[in-house]
C-alpha cells in the first residue's frame, strides 16, 4: 500500500497588502514586516473576512533579495460568526510575485472543525497594486494497493 496525494479546490483568498516595516539584517536574513489590512476567503464551504487587525507577514528575504520566506498569521471571521486562526509559511519569487504556501487552520466552531484536520497548499501571485490572490487546495491523502 502506498499513500497518494491529490488536491481538492477549497477557496480563494484575496489579501490587500499594506504598510511595510523594514527591520533589516538579522541572524536569519533581512526581515520585512508587511501589514495585511484586508482579507477575504471565499469557497463553497466557507465565507470569511479578517476578524481584527492582526494579519501580517513576517517576511525574510534571501541575501540577494530574490527569494522571500513567508511567515503569515491572521484571524478570520466567517459570515456566520465563527473565528478561524490561519497561519502559513511558504516561498515567494520576489521578481514575479509568485508564491507557494502551506496553510493550516485552528477553530473550535463545530461547523468548521473539518479545517483542523486538513493540510492545505496554496498558489498565489501578487500584483503591482499590492493585491494578492491565492487559490487554496486541500491535500487529500489516500492509500492505494
Amino acid at each position: 500500500m502506498e499513500p497518494v496525494a491529490t488536491l481538492k479546490f477549497m477557496a480563494t483568498l484575496t489579501a490587500q497588502l499594506g504598510d511595510q516595516i523594514v527591520v533589516g539584517e538579522g541572524p536569519r536574513g533581512s526581515r520585512v514586516v508587511i501589514d495585511v489590512p484586508s482579507v477575504t476567503l471565499v469557497g463553497d464551504n466557507i465565507q470569511a473576512s479578517l476578524a481584527t487587525q492582526d494579519a501580517a507577514d513576517w517576511l525574510t528575504l534571501s541575501e540577494d533579495g530574490k527569494l522571500g520566506a513567508l511567515d503569515v498569521r491572521m484571524t478570520l471571521k466567517t459570515d456566520d460568526g465563527a473565528f478561524i486562526y490561519v497561519e502559513y509559511q511558504g516561498r515567494a519569487d520576489m521578481a514575479s510575485g509568485v508564491i507557494a504556501t502551506a496553510p493550516t487552520f485552528q477553530t473550535s466552531h463545530e461547523k468548521y472543525l473539518w479545517l483542523n484536520r486538513i493540510q492545505a497548499v496554496a498558489a498565489g501571485q501578487l500584483d503591482d497594486s499590492g493585491k494578492l490572490v491565492y487559490k487554496f487546495y486541500e491535500v487529500v491523502v489516500t492509500v492505494e494497493d
